[in-house]
């Protein structure tokens, strides 16, 4: 639905169809509505959850899929648990990064407190990166020290960066969804497996996250260093699947186990979103999400 800005009907009015919308629980897009424009997003997703149907046994915690087209989920379970979430905590800060309207060719050092407890990555200390490198880094290879350059370099400090990723997910109308840094290693960042869902929605709008996240790989450029590069590799490993990755993000701690959110699409053009959160296993993770969307995407033949 498209709304005029120069429309002379009362504001009420738009209030009032958004609530009769959003009541319906089905997905809607209020392009360029007073809505809209209130809460930071051109569009609101809301899904509808009266077509959830039993689908296969999964050995996970929490997961959804919900059809992108229209927003209706096809498979829930415990899709409403409050879950650590991991490294999916970067799609956030790529947004929050983003709407900055930094100059993505500016250029940041890693530093110790980068490094510091930050598990396995190829950018050593004093490594110098444009931000747009450093953001590849970030979602492709889900690397913390590349994460936290970039909050230093947009935001000043971490701290004022997640505060900043806090305000973002209220703004999307996310009432489970709370971050204490900007990576995901802190186990207090937490969601559901429905408003990861969401928050894959909101990040795919975002030509730029959707471009990076849906590669299978990348070199980025150590500047201060002659002739050196490192390569970013997808840590989707649907990347390497019959379906078209769209977007997604991977994630692991302790805490939460495997998670994996990723938005596919078919080779009839059919999209569908998935989110497993909590898999007792790296490649259990995928063969899962793929148990899942296969069953998805005949569910929708079927139909």
């Amino acid at each position: 639905m498209k709304i005029l800005r120069k429309s002379k009907i009362p504001p009420m009015f738009f209030l009032l169809a958004a609530f009769i919308f959003f009541s319906a629980n089905s997905l809607y897009l209020l392009e360029g509505s007073d809505l809209t424009q209130k809460i930071g997003f051109r569009k609101v997703y809301q899904f509808d959850f009266d077509s959830v149907k039993k689908g296969p046994y999964l050995n996970l915690k929490s997961a959804i899929l919900v059809n992108y087209e229209n927003g209706e989920v096809i498979y829930a379970k415990n899709c409403n648990a409050v879950r650590p979430i991991a490294s999916i905590s970067k799609l956030v800060a790529a947004m929050v990064i983003l709407d900055k309207g930094v100059d993505l060719q500016r250029t940041e050092k890693i530093t110790k407190k980068d490094a510091y407890r930050s598990s396995r990555s190829r950018l050593r200390v004093g490594y110098e990166l444009t931000l747009y490198d450093l953001l590849h880094a970030a979602l492709l290879s889900s690397d913390n020290r590349a994460t936290r350059a970039l909050a230093r370099a947009t935001s000043g400090s971490i701290e004022s960066f997640v505060k900043a990723m806090n305000r973002k997910v209220k703004q999307m109308g996310l009432k489970k969804t709370e971050f204490h840094d900007p990576t995901g290693l802190d186990p207090r960042n937490v969601s559901t497996a429905h408003e990861v869902a969401k928050i894959l929605h909101y990040a795919y709008d975002y030509t730029l996250i959707a471009k990076i996240t849906s590669k299978k790989k990348y070199r980025v450029k150590i500047l201060n260093r002659k002739n050196t590069y490192r390569l970013m590799v997808n840590t989707n490993l649907f990347i390497h699947s019959p379906y078209k990755v769209l977007s997604g993000k991977t994630g692991y701690i302790q805490a939460s186990d495997y998670c994996l959110t990723t938005l596919v699409r078919n080779k009839k053009g059919q999209r569908l979103t998935l989110v497993v959160l909590g898999v007792p296993g790296d490649k259990l993770r995928f063969r899962e999400a793929r148990k899942l969307i296969d069953w998805g995407f005949r569910t929708l033949a079927a139909t």
